[in-house]
């Protein structure tokens, strides 16, 4: 996945929420300020990790809360998935599937990030576990 967007309403409240989430770091994109269009550098995005990351106002009006995913998912490795669900849901976001443990793969979660979009987070089976 070499770049993908989060479209959310409140482009600060968004910036606020990810970078609690992931430990992101956001700035403007030269040339798209107008466009309130901001890159995300953490420890697994950014442009010299393969993958970036855009955050930019939603071009619509968001799907309630609660509706059915309305776009792609993002999945992305967290050190401890239980706490990383407690911190999105006591920080705005709103529950989509709780951890879960996954055999062979690892413990998974989904939440709601307040502002439409459905974001994973995977602590990865570690060894023999």
């Amino acid at each position: 996945m070499p770049h993908f967007e989060i479209f959310v309403a409140d482009v600060d409240a968004g910036k606020s929420y990810y970078a609690g989430l992931f430990g992101w770091e956001f700035s403007a994109m030269p040339g798209a300020e107008e466009f309130e269009y901001f890159l995300a550098e953490g420890r697994e995005v950014g442009m010299d990790k393969g993958c970036t990351v855009g955050l930019t106002r939603r071009p619509d009006v968001a799907h309630p809360a609660g509706s059915a995913v309305r776009g792609g998912t993002m999945t992305f490795e967290v050190e401890e998935c239980d706490a990383t669900y407690a911190w999105a849901l006591a920080n705005g976001g709103a529950e989509a599937l709780p951890p879960q443990d996954y055999p062979g793969v690892g413990r998974c979660a989904y939440v709601e990030d307040g502002q439409g979009n459905i974001v994973g987070m995977i602590s990865p089976t570690k060894g023999d576990e």
